[in-house]
């Protein structure tokens, strides 16, 4: 690896070099036109958000959103296949292959071959899957969707699940 030689001089950052006029208008907030009326950017912005918070709550864990719907799926659905887990979430084989995976390494879940069908797999939580999706509904049932819907109230919040719920089913 190369030093520069150089790399001891101070420069002026960036922000230094810049004429006054240029900081103030950097600073100001970019104008976001036409996209703030858009319905797909403001649902992907909220959804950021949301996901934010939802690892923020339960970062002890280490635990995604998909990870968490489909330890969820598996305790409300024992031995269903991975297709059909993968399918209900809409996630891609490969992704959920390697979630399965990742998951499977921390001992939440198991995969085992069906009798049925050699070629399939059927899903089971683990004890220590149980006990870690226990720990994240309270996690998430206590901070983050209290947050929502104390953002929301309970009103607004019924609306917006049946308006997702009917672009999700129509759209």
């Amino acid at each position: 690896m190369t030093v520069s030689k150089t790399a001891d001089v101070a420069k002026p950052s960036r922000a230094a070099r810049k004429e006054p006029a240029e900081v103030a208008v950097e600073a100001a907030a970019l104008q976001l036109g036409e996209l703030s009326e858009l319905l797909g950017y403001s649902l992907k912005r909220a959804q950021l958000r949301v996901f934010e918070d939802f690892l923020r709550c339960v970062a002890p864990l280490q635990l995604t959103p998909a990870q968490f719907s489909v330890l969820l799926l598996l305790d409300r659905n024992p031995g269903r296949n991975q297709t059909e887990i993968a399918n209900t979430l809409g996630i891609l084989r490969p992704n959920f292959v390697a979630m399965l995976d990742g998951l499977e390494s921390r001992d939440l879940c198991t995969r085992i071959r069906s009798t049925n069908d050699r070629r399939s797999h059927i899903l089971m939580l683990t004890d220590k899957g149980r006990a870690v999706l226990a720990r994240a509904k309270k996690l998430v049932a206590n901070k983050h969707e209290a947050r929502l819907n104390e953002l929301l109230g309970p009103a607004n919040r019924a609306a917006l699940l049946e308006m997702l719920a009917t672009i999700a089913r129509e759209f």
